[in-house]
């Protein structure tokens, strides 16, 4: 093969791989690069959209909330977004998590504005009844002490009745699938799974105004960088459906998303907000995107 051919190749097999292959049902609206030099700013992870879409709260996985405010121009695009610390999570104890205890991935809100938080370090969900306040311990199951280290509860989401749904980020194997476990009326149960597809892993969650559940994956390609993924599903009883694929994208076109939060917008389309973690780093962003649903 010539060194013009092997370039072609190459460039070919980039431009492949980094192109987007998202599902005609979801359109991309906006990327957004977040930046602030407030301190302890980034690692996002989690994040739950006002119902207007005017502002949000966020999860960094260094366990602090943030609260931020949108301001958007006349097509719903993001102009600015003023967001501060609100406060760094407790424990039970009323001190603040660190190290192993403070891993912070998953982020729901109840409709009364009782915090849910699922942690990856030690295996647990939390309930806050304030932003600053101790958590309420949740007893979890046997279970959450045997997932992987570094790889367990990232994806949490809450459902109009108040169950909680959370799953590990690895199911152990590639051909296990990922056990999806529900917190309702005060007891953990695993109604169902999530089959496994390869190397795409589930990081973040939530349920849409249309009652359906969104899952969000990532499969990290290395030197190229991140893929995402969205699923939709549908869930009734201890029942859930083969799921719909709304979007994909290719390699190195987005940052790390990790969080995730659906809502209706003026127009009356389900809007998809999406948050990256930039692990602290220079090299990656605390970017936001939205995608609207074409139905």
């Amino acid at each position: 093969m010539s060194v013009g051919s092997r370039v072609a190749l190459i460039a070919t097999f980039f431009a492949t791989a980094c192109a987007v292959q998202a599902d005609v049902r979801a359109s991309l609206l906006q990327e957004y690069s977040w930046t602030s030099s407030k301190a302890r700013f980034g690692g996002f992870s989690g994040i739950e959209m006002d119902d207007d879409g005017s502002g949000f709260m966020a999860l960094s996985d260094r366990g602090t909330l943030w609260r931020g405010q949108i301001k958007r121009d006349h097509l719903g695009r993001i102009i600015d977004i003023d967001a501060t610390l609100v406060s760094a999570l407790k424990t039970s104890r009323g001190v603040d998590v660190i190290g192993e205890t403070g891993d912070s991935e998953g982020l729901a809100i109840a409709p009364n504005g009782t915090i849910y938080v699922s942690f990856e370090g030690i295996a647990r969900v939390a309930r806050f009844t304030a932003p600053d306040a101790a958590a309420d311990r949740i007893a979890r199951p046997d279970a959450f002490k045997r997932m992987q280290e570094n790889s367990s509860l990232e994806a949490l989401a809450i459902d109009e009745d108040g169950a909680l749904y959370t799953l590990p980020e690895r199911s152990g194997a590639l051909h296990l699938p990922f056990p999806v476990w529900r917190y309702k009326n005060g007891a953990w149960t695993q109604p169902f799974s999530i089959p496994r597809d390869g190397n795409w892993l589930p990081v973040g969650a939530d349920f849409g105004p249309d009652g359906n559940l969104y899952l969000l994956q990532r499969d990290f390609r290395g030197y190229l960088g991140f893929r995402s993924r969205i699923t939709r599903y549908s869930i009734s009883g201890d029942q859930i459906s083969a799921g719909e694929r709304i979007l994909e994208t290719g390699a190195g076109r987005y940052d790390n998303f990790e969080g995730i939060s659906v809502w209706r917008d003026e127009t009356g389309s389900i809007r998809l907000t999406l948050i990256s973690d930039n692990n602290f780093t220079f090299y990656l962003r605390s970017g936001i995107a939205e995608f609207r649903l074409a139905d």
